[in-house]
C-alpha cells in the first residue's frame, strides 16, 4: 500500500452476501464468523432443544459465556424449533434470500427436516450448501458423529503428542474444530467465487477428518520413505527429525512460568553459553560438539534449567534473543490477551459489547484487508434476539403468522 493510500473502513469483502447459520458448538460457528468479520449478515438458527455446548440462551449464563462471545460475534439470532413443520417452513423461506447455508450436522439432520442440498437448491437454485461433518457424506464412516478429541485421535495428532515413553495426550483444545472452521469458510468463499463468475451454486461436503489429515504431512512421508523403518514417536518438546540440543521448555521464576528455547548451530551454542556468562558445567566435553549435546540432552536440560530458573521468563527471552537465540516466553492466556505487546498494537483482541451492554474481549481476525479490513462489528447476540427483524423486515410476515407459529410452539 503506497503512503497516499488508506484503508478503507466503509465497505466490507462480503456486504450483502447473507448466511443462513444451522452450525453449533465450535467448528462450525468459527467458520461463519469469519464470514460475518467481512460482512456477511450471518443469522443463526438456534434451539433449546439443541444449545451449542458453550452456547446457552442467554449471555449472563454459565453457558453462555465465554466462547460463544468469540464464534458468535457480529451474527444475528433466531429461535426456530426445527421438528415442527412451520419452523421448517420458515427456515426454507429463509434460504429462497440467502446466499449461503452453513451446518455441521451428522447427515440425518437436515435431511430429515427436508433441507439437504436437493432439496433446498430447488428453492434457491444459485444457493452455496456447507456440510461440516466429521467424516464427509460418503465412505464407510459418513453416518458417525465425532468431537474434536476423537477426530484428532483418529487422523494421528494425538499419537504424535506428548513425551516418549509415556501415553499420548493429544492438543488441550479441538484443535481439529479450529482448523476445520478456517476450512469450511475457505470453501464458501472459493464457491461464492464461482458462483460470481457462472451464476451457479454448489454444495461443500467439508470431511473434518480429512482437514485435520492434510496437516499430518510428515507422518505420511516418513511412512511412505521409510516403511517398516518409520519412527515418528511422540518426542516432547525435541525436534522429532532433528538431533538437536538444547531444544524445549525451561522452567523460569515464578509459578508455572517456561521459556522456549531452540539451539540449532554452533554460533548459536556459543552465545547461548556466552549470555549465561559461560558456565563451568558449559565447558563439559559432554557438550562440546553437536552430537554430544544430543546423546546428552537429559543433562543439559537439566543443568540448562539451573540457570533459568534464576530468571524471568521475560528476561531469559530477552535476552537470548538478543544474542541471536531462538527463545520465546510460554503464554498463558492472560499473557495473550492482556500482556503482548505485539497483540496489542495490531488490535488483535478486541472489546466488544455483548447483547447486555457487558465489555467482552474476543479474538479479532489473523490478517488485515487494506481496503476492506473488516473484524467484529458487535458482540454474540442474545437467544432469539433478531426475531422481530427477521421474521418482519426480512420475511415480511404477517401478525397473523407470527400468532399462529406462536400459538404452535415454533419459537421457543
Amino acid at each position: 500500500m503506497s503512503a497516499v493510500e488508506k484503508p478503507s473502513n466503509s465497505g466490507f469483502a462480503l456486504q450483502d452476501i447473507r448466511v443462513l447459520d444451522f452450525t453449533w458448538i465450535h467448528a462450525g460457528p468459527s467458520a461463519t464468523r469469519i464470514l460475518a468479520d467481512q460482512g456477511a449478515e450471518v443469522i443463526k438458527v438456534e434451539s433449546n432443544n439443541a444449545l451449542a455446548v458453550v452456547g446457552g440462551p442467554s449471555s449472563a449464563t454459565a453457558r453462555g459465556l465465554g466462547q460463544r462471545h468469540n464464534w458468535n460475534a457480529g451474527k444475528r439470532s433466531i429461535s426456530l424449533d426445527m421438528k415442527t413443520p412451520q419452523g421448517v417452513a420458515i427456515a426454507k423461506r429463509l434460504v429462497a434470500v440467502s446466499d449461503v447455508v452453513a451446518e455441521n450436522f451428522s447427515g440425518r439432520v437436515m435431511t430429515g427436516w427436508g433441507m439437504d442440498y436437493e432439496s433446498i437448491r430447488r428453492v434457491k437454485p444459485d444457493l452455496v450448501m456447507l456440510s461440516m461433518s466429521g467424516f464427509g457424506r460418503t465412505g464407510p464412516w459418513k453416518d458417525r458423529v465425532s468431537y474434536g478429541q476423537t477426530l484428532q485421535a483418529w487422523s494421528g495428532f494425538t499419537e504424535l503428542t506428548g513425551f516418549p515413553n509415556t501415553d499420548p495426550c493429544g492438543p488441550a483444545s479441538a484443535y481439529s474444530d479450529a482448523v476445520g472452521g478456517m476450512a469450511g469458510a475457505q470453501a464458501v468463499l472459493l464457491a461464492l467465487i464461482h458462483r460470481a463468475r457462472t451464476g451457479q451454486g454448489q454444495w461443500i461436503d467439508l470431511s473434518q477428518f480429512e482437514v485435520l489429515s492434510s496437516l499430518l504431512d510428515t507422518l505420511v512421508l516418513d511412512l511412505s520413505a521409510n516403511g517398516a523403518d518409520s519412527h515418528n514417536q511422540r518426542t516432547g518438546n525435541r525436534p522429532p527429525h532433528a538431533s538437536v540440543a538444547p531444544h524445549g521448555a525451561y522452567r523460569c521464576q515464578g509459578d508455572d512460568r517456561w521459556v522456549a528455547i531452540s539451539v540449532l548451530t554452533e554460533n548459536e551454542w556459543e552465545s547461548l553459553t556466552g549470555a549465561m556468562g559461560h558456565p563451568p558445567w558449559a565447558q563439559d566435553e559432554r557438550f562440546a560438539t553437536a552430537s554430544g549435546r544430543s546423546h546428552h540432552s537429559e543433562e543439559l536440560d537439566a543443568l540448562l534449567e539451573t540457570w533459568t530458573t534464576e530468571h524471568s521468563a521475560e528476561g531469559v527471552m530477552h535476552l537470548l534473543q538478543d544474542a541471536g537465540i531462538p527463545a520465546g516466553v510460554v503464554q498463558t492466556g492472560a499473557d495473550l490477551a492482556e500482556n503482548d505487546p505485539h497483540l496489542k498494537e495490531r488490535g488483535f483482541f478486541r472489546q466488544i459489547l455483548d447483547g447486555q451492554g457487558i465489555s467482552r474481549t474476543i479474538e479479532g481476525a489473523p490478517y488485515k484487508l487494506s481496503r476492506t479490513p473488516g473484524g467484529p462489528s458487535r458482540g454474540a447476540p442474545e437467544f432469539g434476539a433478531d426475531q422481530t427483524y427477521v421474521l418482519r423486515e426480512i420475511l415480511g410476515m404477517s401478525d397473523e403468522e407470527l400468532a399462529d407459529c406462536a400459538i404452535a410452539g415454533v419459537f421457543e
